[in-house]
């Protein structure tokens, strides 16, 4: 089952966040917790860490771009 990971919830009036980086590749496997991209805003760089055990199977967006809250940002492929 394929489970989304959405750009968290950034801080008071912060709508959207920039990825500066991702710290994992489509195939790679993911633990809950594990940090997997790092987000900017003008304020402050904030790691985005997975909801899901599995492997990473999308990235939704590529380093650079402004995402929205709560806008997906990748998929993990869970067992089951």
């Amino acid at each position: 089952m394929r489970m989304e990971i959405p750009m968290p919830e950034l801080g008071y009036e912060v709508e959207e966040g920039t990825i500066s980086a991702w710290l994992v590749a489509v195939g790679d496997e993911v633990a809950v917790g594990q940090v997997i991209a790092e987000i900017e805003t003008d304020k402050t760089t904030l790691d985005v860490e997975s909801l899901h055990a599995g492997t990473l199977a999308e990235i939704a967006h590529e380093v650079g771009a402004a995402v929205p809250v709560g806008q997906a940002l990748a998929y993990v492929e869970v067992a089951g």
